[in-house]
């Protein structure tokens, strides 16, 4: 029976870990979460939530045994884990750490400074974005969606009526009628809608601007 517990434990573990990214710089958040839920899928973070029990002696009880045990293998299994899935060039800037909880605290303090700098030039980036023709509108707010995206994963949620309203400041002058049009309308729009709404002004738009190129070749002729 413990075999069979053992080897089920091993193909869970195994099939999990293909899940976690590598930690490399830019993705601690996703990166922790992923380790956290592979060792609470696995029974593995006991070593995370609870202080270690005293090393047994000869004196000790079998209850107290049990417990340093377990505790132990959550340690030194998460560990193990863990520092299978941090690039070897960060890897080295980590004080060595025997036990799992002051180990990931350790790496904590590494990125903690690094995702406020990423946040803050994240946010620059989305609040400084303007469209132009070198993209499709689709583009644009796609990278819109996608920064803000990455944004929540450091933990700075952007509303979706926020995004909207940075999107719609990011238009360029032609659409102008289009923003007055929105903000003159009680019902707001949700991303997906906006989405759909500025490509058929963007096609109203390069259709009027195709007519307006064909009169002028007519008139000229």
């Amino acid at each position: 029976m413990f075999l069979v517990i053992a080897t089920i434990s091993t193909s869970v573990l195994s099939n999990e870990s293909f899940r976690i990214p590598f930690l490399n710089g830019d993705n601690f958040l996703d990166w922790k979460n992923k380790i956290l839920l592979t060792l609470g899928c696995m029974d593995l973070d006991l070593a995370l939530h609870v202080v270690e029990p005293p090393e047994p002696t000869i004196e000790s009880s079998a209850a107290e045994k049990s417990s340093y045990n377990k505790w132990e293998r959550s340690n030194r299994l998460s560990l193990m884990l863990i520092k299978s899935h941090i690039s070897q060039n960060i890897k080295g800037s980590i004080p060595p750490f025997d036990k799992v909880k002051n180990y990931i605290r350790a790496i904590e303090e590494q990125f903690v400074s690094s995702d406020k700098a990423l946040a803050s030039t994240l946010m620059n980036e989305l609040s400084g974005m303007k469209h132009n023709n070198s993209k499709s509108m689709r583009e644009h707010i796609m990278k819109m969606r996608d920064i803000a995206a990455h944004l929540k994963s450091l933990e700075i949620e952007i509303s979706e009526s926020f995004l909207v309203n940075f999107i719609l400041n990011s238009l360029l002058v032609e659409y102008g009628a289009f923003q007055i049009s929105y903000n003159t309308q009680k019902e707001k729009w949700s991303i997906n809608e906006l989405l759909t709404m500025c490509v058929q002004e963007e096609e109203r738009l390069k259709h009027g601007k195709v007519e307006s190129a064909h009169l002028a070749t007519h008139k000229g002729g």
